[in-house]
């Protein structure tokens, strides 16, 4: 019994070392969204809102220096905690980046940040020119990695198998269009937008193996028990 017990325990182990090497890039992306995490548990409040507004992707900033802060924006968490984000990297980045490769997941990641940012951001521009938003929003804290997220799980509606990827896509929808609605805000409108561009990246999901069917387990799991009850000869017992 223990040594079985062991034999499991090192399988799990194994199994959890691979999962983590196949998607190094989102692990190292995690990993330094911790140091930074606790970085800002550091600051002041003043200071903290000072700092990541000098990392935001506000209008002001994005004038000023436009690829620096659509890069250090993407390592630091505005809202939500450190342990949630690892539990959402690990369902939707780590899939992501085992099936297309680092390199195309984050292409993916990336393109839905930027394209979604600038979109989001020039309605911004339009709407403080013509009223509708005050123009302190312009020089607001913006930062996270909502966008890539987003853009990500709008890719892995290709990765998975019919007719479960149009419910996963249903559910994707029903997370992201009720704000627009309700409460619409210009981040609102980038999270659609990046869901969008995923969706969009389809051609990047070609020749990436099989889609992901939920039960697949299931018929391995049978295919196995019926194969235990065929004897050595390959005969089921009578």
């Amino acid at each position: 019994m223990e040594y079985r017990t062991g034999e499991t325990a090192g399988r799990g182990v194994r199994a959890v070392v691979s999962w983590v090497r196949r998607a190094p890039g989102t692990y190292l992306w995690l990993t330094l969204l911790f140091g930074t995490t606790v970085a800002l548990r550091h600051m002041t409040p003043g200071f903290e809102t000072e700092f990541l507004r000098a990392h935001s992707t506000n209008v002001h900033e994005l004038a000023v220096r436009p690829v620096a802060v659509l890069v250090s924006s993407t390592f630091w968490l505005d809202g939500g905690t450190w342990s949630g984000y690892a539990v959402l990297y690990t369902v939707l980045h780590a899939p992501a980046e085992h099936r297309l490769g680092t390199l195309r997941w984050l292409g993916v990641a990336a393109g839905a940040h930027v394209l979604a940012t600038l979109f989001s951001q020039a309605l911004l521009v339009r709407a403080v020119h013509y009223g509708y938003a005050p123009e302190s929003s312009l020089d607001t804290v913006d930062v996270g990695v909502s966008y890539a997220l987003a853009g990500v799980a709008g890719v892995a509606t290709h990765l998975i198998a019919r007719p479960w990827r149009y419910m996963y896509l249903a559910g994707l929808l029903a997370i992201y269009l009720p704000p627009l609605w309700t409460s619409p805000g210009f981040t609102d409108v980038g999270h659609v937008t990046s869901v969008g561009i995923g969706l969009a990246c389809r051609p990047l999901t070609r020749g990436h193996g099989p889609a992901w069917d939920p039960l697949d387990p299931l018929r391995h799991a049978h295919t196995r028990r019926a194969g235990r009850g065929e004897d050595a000869g390959g005969n089921r017992p009578e």
